[in-house]
């Protein structure tokens, strides 16, 4: 299970990445982003096919985050968790959240692996923060 000081370690973070970031208000991409935003945190959308969500400017990937951002919070099918876990490592991410359903016994494994912080057990962000949908 996942402890408080992990949470608390993820949240330390200057500005957060939001990976598989959605224009469509009704996914949990874009959920998760204003989430964030209601929070009064500062966000960076990671999607390589949009340029704006929210009001915000994306970047295509893990890679191109800014050095502030040291938590990310993953909202991908599990394969593609995987490869956000390896690009994070190379990147010096040292917090990944994967919201339920993102998450793979392979990239907690590799998070654990390369001293990641990662919260993975089925802790919804957007109840940990008191997410309202509006």
């Amino acid at each position: 299970m996942v402890t408080q000081d992990q949470i608390d370690a993820f949240f330390r973070s200057a500005a957060f990445g939001v990976v598989g970031a959605s224009s469509d208000r009704h996914k949990y991409g874009n959920k998760v982003l204003r989430c964030y935003q209601q929070n009064g945190r500062k966000t960076v959308p990671v999607n390589p096919r949009e340029t704006e969500i929210e009001g915000i400017a994306c970047v295509a990937g893990v890679a191109d985050l800014p050095d502030e951002v040291k938590s990310i919070s993953v909202i991908t099918p599990p394969q593609v968790t995987e490869r956000v876990v390896e690009e994070a490592i190379a990147r010096g991410i040292t917090a990944i959240w994967m919201q339920p359903g993102a998450e793979s016994p392979k990239a907690v494994q590799r998070c654990r692996e390369g001293g990641i912080n990662v919260i993975a057990d089925g802790s919804c962000i957007l109840v940990v923060e008191g997410y309202r949908d509006h």
